[in-house]
This record gives C-alpha cells, structure tokens and sequence, in this order.
C-alpha cells in the first residue's frame, strides 16, 4: 500500500512506520484562492450528459466549456455521509457505518484541517439541520465552522420542506458568508456547500422552471437544482472576490445505486467540474479515472501546494493516466476498478471479479486474480487500521511546520541523488 500511494510522486515521511504521512512538493508559488465546493445531493453524471435527460442542466452545461471536467470520477458510496466521508478525508469508505457517524471521529485529518493549516477560513454550509448523519459533529470537530437551518433565522428562510431550506436561500446564506469573509481582509475561504433539493419529496419555490414542483419527481429536482447554481454564479459574478474564487461542482452520490450487478459501476458515476473565473485552473476533459477519494489532493495539486498529507486519494495529474482507479461500494459490497479490473469483497468473504470498459461502459465476467484482490483488501482494511489505532488525525500546528520541513529536506536530498546518478551516468 505504501508504494501504492507513492505512485504520484508524494514521498513517506515515516516509511518505517505503520503510518501513510507523506508529503506532497510542487515547485513555484502555491495558489491561494477562495474555495467554494458544492456538493449536490443525488446529481448522476446521467443527467448531464444523455438524451433523455436533455435540457434539463442548461446552467450546468453552460459551465463545463469554461471549467476543468472530469469524465471519469465516481462516487464511493450511495448516502450523503460516504460522500463526505471520501470528499473530506480522502479515504476509501470504512467497513460498516462512514466515518461522520462513528465515535471518537474528532480532530482527524480533513481537507478542512489542511486549508486552516493554509491559513483559511472553512465552514460547512447545509441547508437542513445538520444533525443528521451526525454531521454537525463531524464537520464541527474536523476544521469547519458550521452554518446549518438551525443557525439561520426564519426570516431567512423562503421555501423549505422536511430536507432543508431551498438550494436558492442555502446560497444566499453562501454569499453572505463570502462577503463577510472578503470585507473582513482576514484569510482565504472554503466553503463546503451541501444541497438538498434534489432529494425525495422534490419540492422547490414556484415559478423557477419550467416543472411543477413536486408532481415532476426527480425531473424537477435536477433542473431547479441547476437553476439554483446558475443563479448562484450569476450573483457571484457581482462581487469583488468572485474572480479570485475556485468553484468546484461535485457530487454526493448518484440517484440510483440499482443495477444488474453487485455493484453497478454507471450508478457510481458522477459530475466534477472544477471552475475559476479568474484563469487561475486549465479547462478541458480529464480523462483519468478517479473517485471522491482523489478530490482533495487533486485540487491542492491544482493550487500548486506542498503539504504533509495522510490522504490515501492519489493526485490524479501526478499519475500516470492508467494507473487511474475508482473505490465504489454500498452496505455490504466493496469495490476496486484499476486498468480495467473490477475486483468484489462481498460478505462472508466471497469474491467476485469482472472487466469493466469505460469507454464502452460495460462489463464482464471474469476470473479472479490474486493481485487484484489483495491490492482492494489492502485499501479497506489500512483505512480501517489507520482510524482505529488514532493514525488519521491532523497534524497540530507544530506538526504541520516540522513534517513542511522535513518534506522540503527529503524532496532536496531526492533530488540531489538523481542529479548525481545522472552525471555519473553521463
């Protein structure tokens, strides 16, 4: 495994310990924009891209032109708290319960943490009452103010049902913040922003699009909530900070996890589109496959930034394109894709594998290889160990500036010994 999360060019700091710390390096000025991260309940990547969902995301469509797209990024879960589980933490998702809901998950190591370590403002942003799912908790306990339904007043709130305030007043709330922030001179910002509108009953304001609310199911959600983003951004545009803002559009998880198979790999597929108005990022189609478990340190590897990381998640530019993998699962099922090879672990110890063509998107059976399996294993069981023995918590103050040091020190000796390998060589 430690040789696995090497593949992108990070280095151990403490190879010879059961601990994954490593550290990132990236010559040239690190990027410090504002970060804001949308993360849309229940949005397929489906619903962008085929036929008979057409017209149903002008907004969202609009922006992938303009934006970093992933066609290749899937979820590792099918609930809310797996999602933020692998947006957050950058792991594969744990046996049993994720993490946002399990004891004694405070001050572990989170994209949130390593952004305060950066100097940034973070809060987590939630239209319902975030104590579901524990996840006010979480958040409050891992480097995150927290604004939920509970924070607000009622005067703030337009539309609601039993999930949450509309997603238009959750980005009103958004902006608020971000200005607060920016009037404030006082530090960067990411915001991770979490919808509910595209969920069950389906209810939204009237008069925003062109379906009724409710009677148009999973229709209307969709395409009020892309209706909400673009207006969001529109209202964006208008600010000062709007152009030094990084605005990434992910998913929690997909609509539907039903399939033919154990895990059907196209009910995992989800949207990530990475925008900065102010050209700080590239634009175009990353082919790579990825999981929310390479969001984290893809993005900082995006912002140019060197770091002490315990993430499992790959920098997928630092890779090579096929050693791109996907971690997917559900309550009973886990999974790893990787060139092609799907393996299974299913309960009771089974296994079962399979190929899987992302171009085609299909899938076959196929007979099980040993490597496959016990690269999965690996995954799910060095997370698990990693939680239970107190070996994912962030890095305190101290910390971060010593593991910073030693990464430079260790990134300049490597450095130094294949410069002399090459002139003896020459």
């Amino acid at each position: 495994m430690k040789a696995e999360v090497e593949e992108d060019g990070s280095v151990l700091l403490r190879p010879e310990a059961r601990d994954m710390l490593r550290f990132y390096s990236h010559e040239g000025p690190e990027l410090k924009p504002n970060v804001i991260q949308i993360t849309v309940e229940s949005l397929s990547d489906e619903f962008l891209h085929k036929r008979k969902y057409q017209n149903l995301t002008p907004n969202l469509s609009a922006l992938e032109p303009k934006s970093l797209v992933f066609d290749n990024f899937y979820a590792t879960g099918t609930r809310t708290d797996r999602g933020m589980e692998a947006l957050t933490l950058s792991l594969p998702p744990t046996p049993g319960r994720s993490l946002v809901k399990r004891p004694h998950n405070e001050g572990l190591f989170t994209l949130g943490s390593l952004f305060r370590a950066k100097g940034y403002d973070t809060a987590f942003i939630y239209s319902g009452y975030g104590y579901f799912d524990n996840m006010n908790h979480f958040f409050g306990n891992n480097g995150y103010r927290v604004i939920d339904r509970s924070s607000v007043s009622r005067d703030d709130i337009t539309f609601a049902n039993v999930w949450g305030a509309c997603d238009e007043d959750l980005y009103r709330w958004t902006l608020r913040e971000a200005d607060r922030m920016y009037k404030s001179k006082d530090k960067p910002f990411h915001f991770f922003v979490m919808t509910t509108s595209n969920h069950r009953p389906f209810t939204f304001p009237d008069g925003k699009i062109d379906l009724p609310s409710k009677s148009s199911g999973r229709r209307g959600g969709v395409k009020y909530s892309d209706y909400a983003i673009g207006q969001f951004l529109r209202e964006a545009a208008k600010k000062p900070w709007f152009k030094n803002t990084i605005f990434v559009i992910v998913a929690d998880h997909c609509a539907s996890s039903a399939g033919k198979t154990e895990l059907p790999v196209d009910r995992y597929h989800i949207p990530l589109i990475i925008y900065a108005p102010g050209g700080q990022l590239p634009t175009g189609h990353v082919k790579t496959v990825a999981s929310q478990m390479d969001f984290a340190p893809t993005l900082l590897g995006l912002l140019n930034w060197s770091y002490p990381s315990r993430f499992l998640g790959h920098d997928i530019f630092s890779i090579d394109p096929q050693e791109g993998h996907a971690i997917i699962g559900n309550y009973q099922e886990l999974g790893h894709i990787e060139e092609g090879k799907f393996a299974i672990l299913k309960p009771l110890r089974k296994t079962v594998s399979y190929r899987y063509d992302f171009i085609a998107r299909s899938i076959t059976a196929a007979a099980n290889e040993k490597d496959s399996l016990k690269e999965t294993i690996s995954y799910y069981q060095v997370a698990s160990y990693l939680y239970k023995h107190g070996l994912y918590r962030a890095l305190t103050p101290l910390e971060f500036d010593k593991y910073m040091e030693q990464g430079r020190s260790l990134i300049k000796r490597k450095f130094l010994s294949l410069n002399n390998k090459l002139h003896t060589m020459l």
